[in-house]
């Protein structure tokens, strides 16, 4: 016992001659981003309700954007994206937590999105978005109008332009003839 106590005072003697012989120098600081305030910088939309289902997906997108501009990871975007809901939004999200088990692992980016589209855009509309995209024609729109509606569309349709061929082959396909 007396041997391991003067081995450990040794020790001891060793380690105070490297501190006085060397600075002391922590790790070093760790900069933290202030990634709620450039995620409120981009003015994140609030969502409350739309009269138009598509409404709730603009919110989504534009959302989405803000989050991944800030790099927030998959749980970050969960917990800020479901703070910009109020009212009726905000009942779903409470609800939908509410049905989850307690022992359930946190709500995913793709499950909060998957959930949020389900609720709040219905399967006939996108349907019909798809449809609407599978014969979309130029007709008397401009150029540029056409390419709005077709940029608009295709969003609905992504198995449809999925290929860049693809989706050139069809985006030529709906121009008038006369071009």
């Amino acid at each position: 016992m007396e041997q391991l106590m003067g081995m450990q005072a040794q020790l001891m003697q060793a380690m105070m001659q490297c501190l006085d012989n060397k600075p002391v120098r922590g790790p070093p600081p760790v900069l933290v981003r202030d990634k709620r305030g450039e995620f409120m910088k981009g003015h994140p939309p609030v969502f409350t309700h739309a009269s138009n289902p598509l409404e709730a997906d603009d919110w989504l997108r534009a959302v989405e954007k803000q989050l991944n501009i800030a790099q927030f990871n998959d749980l970050e975007k969960v917990l800020y994206a479901s703070g910009q809901l109020q009212g009726a939004a905000q009942d779903w999200w409470d609800s939908f937590q509410y049905g989850r088990p307690n022992d359930a692992p946190a709500v995913t980016w793709w499950e909060f999105k998957d959930n949020f589209w389900s609720y709040h855009i219905p399967d006939g509309l996108v349907e019909l978005k798809q449809e609407e995209f599978t014969s979309l024609k130029q007709g008397s729109m401009s150029v540029a109008e056409y390419c709005d509606k077709f940029a608009q569309l295709s969003h609905y349709a992504p198995n449809d332009v999925d290929d860049d061929k693809e989706k050139q082959r069809r985006f030529l396909k709906g121009l008038y003839d006369g071009l």
